[in-house]
């Protein structure tokens, strides 16, 4: 795993040997994710939140590409602590993460941010009431954007706020906006 662009571009990070309920979003897709992003908006000094963190590399990537602050949430123990090391590592003191499952967390935070990304397991029941949560919560800013990790069996075209999709593989991002007060 790689951080592909910014001040630690080209950096290496060795995600730990067992990570049973994790799974990486591959380098391809986060580059074009973050090719799209960076023709959309301005990465530098936003405020994000990763939802379901896995090996923290979205969030990285963003402190990478100058995101001034961000929470990333994690409830598995194992990719938690490595979570924390990299971000000690990298001297990453602005983002933070925080040990809890993403609905309870979902259900107690009432900011806004500027990027929110989710990358559930692709197997989570649930899945489809990240979008109406977030969107109802109205957690995403004015001119942000949360993106949806997901298979090509969840469709979210239909959904309020969706904007659009990309494809990269078997990997599918859904794009969804604030909806209009």
């Amino acid at each position: 795993m790689r951080i592909i662009a910014g001040k630690w571009g080209g950096r290496r990070i060795q995600p730990p040997a067992q990570m049973p309920h994790t799974r990486p979003t591959t380098d391809i897709a986060r580059e074009g994710l973050f090719n799209i992003l960076q023709n959309r908006m301005n990465l530098e000094g936003i405020r994000t939140l990763d939802l379901f963190g896995g090996t923290g590399a979205i969030s990285y990537e963003l402190a990478s590409r100058g995101a001034a602050s961000g929470m990333i949430v994690e409830k598995d123990p194992v990719m938690f602590q490595f979570i924390q090391k990299n971000l000690q590592q990298l001297g990453i003191t602005e983002h933070k993460v925080i040990r809890m499952d993403v609905f309870s967390f979902l259900q107690s935070i009432d900011e806004s941010f500027d990027f929110i990304f989710a990358g559930p397991p692709y197997a989570l029941l649930n899945i489809d009431d990240l979008p109406a949560i977030i969107l109802r919560k109205n957690l995403i800013a004015p001119g942000g954007y949360f993106v949806l990790e997901h298979t090509p069996r969840n469709n979210y075209q239909q959904v309020p706020g969706f904007v659009w999709e990309r494809k990269y593989g078997t990997t599918l991002f859904s794009f969804f906006q604030r909806l209009p007060a």
